[in-house]
């Protein structure tokens, strides 16, 4: 119990700086962000599979909730959390979770990449101290926005930054158990207080000075010194906005974030897995995280995951249990109520600082050059096109293409598995005397759409002196809807040409198939055998 309290409280110290930081990196007030890490904290390890996993803000959201943000507000983005919540829940009673599972690597480094470039990006404007009244539009917009207005940078801000930077480095090779963001971020919040009070023309930008609430007769400037309040999602709209309409254009942008997280939460527990040797189940965890989802919103939460840094922190911290996450939400908690007034002192500079070492750390740089110098070229054109979709456009067109990326990839190496083969040569050394108007072709692996393409045009191009064609099944291991319409159509033609079908080696769940599909075995042109040799013997006795 002592080890997951303690290793609570060290996640917590992590989660609370990184929660305000991805908060403001999306675009809201940073108090949302805490707010998400408190509820999900809690409630995933209540709902979720996984004991030690801890869930809040993520940055691998942040690309795909800036455009919400942007376009739909607070409103928007709240209720988009809420309908990912349902979506991760349908696709965990209807047992996806395994098949998201299997999404290939160079997709999940092409996200993970090209988010990191993004946030990245996006901390150039707070790290440098520019002057943009409008940093909006896409991806090359903003470039070039941030190349035009480079001439404002503010060296106070930029020399914050640095200085934040510097110490999260530094502190990190040190292999010290205190988090680098308690060390920089602390020492940078002093020295920008301490300049700010005695030479106030610098002005160093913070929390504080950035970003104020008013709540009931509560008004003030950075974090709000409350606890949690119930508010619905929707609350932040007029009622006449509230309508279907708005419903379907928030549906795809709430489909990519529940994919997105599910990817996420179920590499989480892929990791946590490995380390410790537990095993997550990925469809409860799923559930646990759409169950989340749902609550979040109600509190003001932004849409939350599994995060993969935390969790690897409570990990080394000694976490076992769900009782640390668990702490780390009531850290959270506390530390609102009784620190929001000091958090306010909070440098953004230096928040930009803690979001540029989360990008280094989820660029994956090492796999990425590694997957383009040693992969199949169909990996690294995948791995290519995830990375620039999500950089230039959006992760909902890249989650979107992406996965049907991973679909085509499957389907074309599945293809790749499957031949089929004359082997009349190979056979007479164990059944001799086949006579040559006897035709043996050797199928191997499965047969569905793409295969059953290759199997018609090769059994309709056989030779014409051929009057009998065996085809060896015995390692054809399913059959779908195609296929069985090619063959059907093979067997169409055979008759046509008073030519015998024999299937050799078929299993019984193939053969009831093929039955219900109207296959006639009893007719003279079609039979099927259970074995190679039976198949030879009768094809002898018919010609």
């Amino acid at each position: 119990m002592k080890s997951n309290i303690l290793s609570g409280l060290t996640v917590g110290i992590v989660a609370l700086p990184l929660s305000m930081a991805l908060a403001i990196a999306t675009g809201v007030p940073p108090q949302l962000g805490l707010y998400t890490a408190i509820i999900a904290g809690f409630f995933a390890s209540i709902f979720g599979s996984s004991k030690i996993n801890i869930s809040g803000p993520t940055a691998a959201f942040v690309v795909i909730l800036i455009p919400i943000v942007q376009e739909f507000g607070v409103s928007g983005l709240l209720i988009c959390g809420l309908l990912s919540g349902i979506i991760l829940i349908l696709i965990g009673v209807l047992k996806l979770g395994t098949i998201i599972e299997l999404i290939p690597y160079p997709v999940t480094v092409g996200f993970t990449s090209g988010i990191a470039v993004v946030i990245a990006t996006f901390q150039i404007k707070d790290f440098f101290g520019l002057t943009i009244e409008n940093f909006s539009g896409s991806y090359i917009d903003k470039i070039i926005i941030l190349f035009n207005s480079f001439h404002t940078f503010d060296t106070a801000e930029l020399l914050t930054g640095l200085f934040t930077l510097f110490l999260l480095v530094l502190w990190q090779k040190t292999k010290s158990k205190i988090p680098s963001a308690l060390i920089a971020l602390s020492f940078a919040t002093v020295i920008v207080t301490f300049l700010n009070m005695n030479i106030p023309s610098l002005n160093i930008s913070t929390i504080a000075s950035t970003f104020s609430y008013e709540i009931g007769e509560l008004k003030g400037n950075g974090i709000p010194p409350i606890p949690l309040q119930f508010t619905l999602p929707w609350s932040y709209l007029n009622t006449d906005d509230i309508n279907l309409d708005l419903f379907y254009k928030l549906l795809p942008h709430s489909i990519a974030i529940a994919i997105l997280g599910a990817l996420e939460s179920l590499l989480c527990a892929v990791i946590s897995d490995g380390m410790t040797g537990n095993k997550t189940n990925p469809n409860k965890e799923l559930i646990g995280q759409g169950i989340t989802n749902i609550i979040v919103p109600f509190f003001g939460g932004i849409p939350a995951t599994a995060a993969i840094a935390r969790t690897v922190v409570n990990i080394k911290s000694g976490g076992t249990s769900k009782v640390s996450s668990i702490v780390h939400s009531l850290f959270i908690l506390v530390s609102i109520i009784f620190l929001s007034s000091y958090l306010s002192y909070l440098p953004m500079a230096s928040l930009s600082a803690l979001l540029f070492v989360v990008a280094w750390n989820m660029s994956e740089v090492k796999h990425f050059i590694n997957i383009i110098k040693v992969a199949p070229k169909d990996d690294v054109y995948v791995l290519l096109a995830c990375f620039s979709l999500t950089v230039l456009f959006d992760m909902q067109i890249a989650v979107a293409i992406g996965i049907g990326l991973a679909s085509v990839l499957f389907i074309k190496r599945t293809i790749d598995l499957y031949s089929i083969e004359l082997i009349n040569t190979k056979t007479s050394a164990i059944h001799p005397n086949i006579p040559e108007n006897i035709s043996i072709y050797d199928i191997n692996g499965p047969m569905f759409f793409g295969a059953a393409q290759n199997a018609l045009k090769t059994l309709l191009n056989a030779n014409e002196d051929t009057d009998v064609v065996i085809l060896n099944m015995q390692n054809v291991t399913m059959i779908d809807m195609t296929a069985m319409v090619a063959l059907k159509s093979i067997v169409d033609n055979f008759k046509r040409k008073n030519k015998k079908l024999i299937f050799s080696g078929l299993n019984a769940r193939i053969v009831k198939k093929l039955t219900k599909a109207k296959f006639e075995f009893d007719d003279i042109n079609l039979k099927t055998f259970d074995n190679l040799e039976d198949s030879i013997n009768y094809s002898k006795t018919v010609i």
